[in-house]
């Protein structure tokens, strides 16, 4: 056991040079490998890397679609350099972000034409990376064109509906609702309801506030509206609704009584549809107005020439119906005004009162007939959307 001892104190001292407490030997005797508690910390450094570039399209893509931007964005770099050329050298209008970190087109490509993309970035290896990319944009089986009623920087009234009727069948709706866009302010409710495979409608769920001012956008060109069926043109239109004017006239008492923004502002004598053609009883919406006008059976099916045909010039008209329904100057049944019914259907005023009222009306005034003995009013007959409630109308 001596022996055993004195070997090991023989040992320590030779490594380390003198024999000295556990914690003296660990803090006198770390191993060269390991560093210095004093000296400066490991670093790593990373190489600049290259630009890397990734364009929204591929080289030899085809059915593009026509809207849709064509982008650009870089990592570990700048774009310096980038365009979209048509095939017979037409520039497509472009943004390049002030950073340089994107790229984007900024107007609709043509229909079934070919661009080349040519973009150049520096990466942070300042090295110049070149990439190009040639395709092909959608070409259509067929467009359509959309109207819409509601004229540039019209006044109209509370009731007025936005019709959009396109040229042609849209297969897919969804689409065509998307690419219609409307901003009202006041912020509005409203809703699209369709009748048929040409029209939407859109309308609020309660009639405008006055004062509104609305700006709509039907940006079709360029979208699949279903089975290569795409947009001819975009349309655009601005417009403010006017006071809340509405009428409602009673074939009982044979009087319409006008209010604006809610006051009563006058009562008309009226005569409405005689028993054998009836006015539609329910809620319509002023379509047009006229200075001078013809009312023509035969534009309703009925000829002039028949026992209930007529042909007669007027001096104020304005249409609410389809079918032919309108109030109008009425001079040859002024006694008849106010004490029976005895028209084809349309409301009979005096040439002094129809004048006055087209003075006060615009379109998209709201014209509520009652008691009149006729049918309900159908939804399609002109802009007649009121006739619907908010849930048949969302249905």
């Amino acid at each position: 056991m001596v022996s055993r001892t004195r070997g090991l104190s023989a040992r320590v001292g030779g490594l380390c040079g003198a024999l000295v407490l556990a914690a003296t030997v660990v803090a006198g005797c770390s191993s060269a490998a390991e560093p210095s508690s004093g000296g400066p910390a490991p670093t790593t450094t990373e190489a600049p890397k290259p630009a890397l570039l990734a364009l929204s399209v591929s080289d030899g893509d085809a059915d593009v679609e026509p809207r849709r931007p064509i982008t650009v964005n870089v990592e570990h770099g700048k774009i310096t350099k980038a365009s979209l050329i048509g095939k017979h050298g037409t520039h497509v209008e472009d943004e390049l972000a002030s950073d340089g970190s994107s790229w984007t087109s900024a107007e609709p490509l043509g229909y079934g034409k070919t661009y080349t993309l040519s973009v150049e970035a520096t990466g942070e290896d300042g090295r110049t990376v070149i990439e190009e990319s040639t395709f092909t944009t959608a070409t259509p089986a067929r467009t359509v064109a959309v109207s819409i009623n509601v004229w540039d920087d019209e006044t109209v009234g509370v009731g007025m509906p936005l019709i959009f009727d396109f040229t042609g069948t849209v297969p897919d709706r969804d689409a065509a609702e998307d690419a219609i866009d409307i901003v009202a302010e006041p912020a509005t409710e409203g809703d699209f309801h369709w009748f048929g495979d040409t029209r939407v409608i859109w309308r609020p769920k309660e009639y405008w506030e006055p004062g509104t001012t609305v700006s709509v956008e039907a940006n079709i060109y360029g979208e699949n509206l279903g089975e290569g069926t795409y947009g001819a043109e975009d349309k655009a239109v601005d417009f403010e609704v006017g006071d809340a004017l509405v009428a409602v006239a009673d074939g009982k008492s044979h009087t319409m009584t006008v209010s604006i923004n809610d006051k009563k502002v006058k009562t008309l004598p009226i005569s409405m549809g005689k028993p054998s053609s009836p006015t539609p009883a329910g809620t319509y919406t002023v379509m047009s107005e006229h200075h001078g006008y013809t009312m023509d059976s035969s534009t309703y099916g009925v000829p002039v020439d028949s026992a209930a045909g007529y042909r007669l010039h007027v001096d104020y008209a304005a249409r609410l119906s389809n079918s032919g329904i309108f109030y109008h100057s009425a001079p040859w049944s002024l006694a008849d005004q106010g004490n029976a019914n005895v028209s084809h259907g349309c409301i009979n005023l005096s040439t002094e009162n129809a004048a006055w009222l087209m003075g006060k009306t615009k379109r998209g005034d709201v014209f509520t007939v009652k008691r009149s003995g006729g049918p309900e009013l159908e939804p399609t007959d002109g802009w007649s959307v009121w006739q619907m409630s908010w849930e048949e109308w969302q249905s």
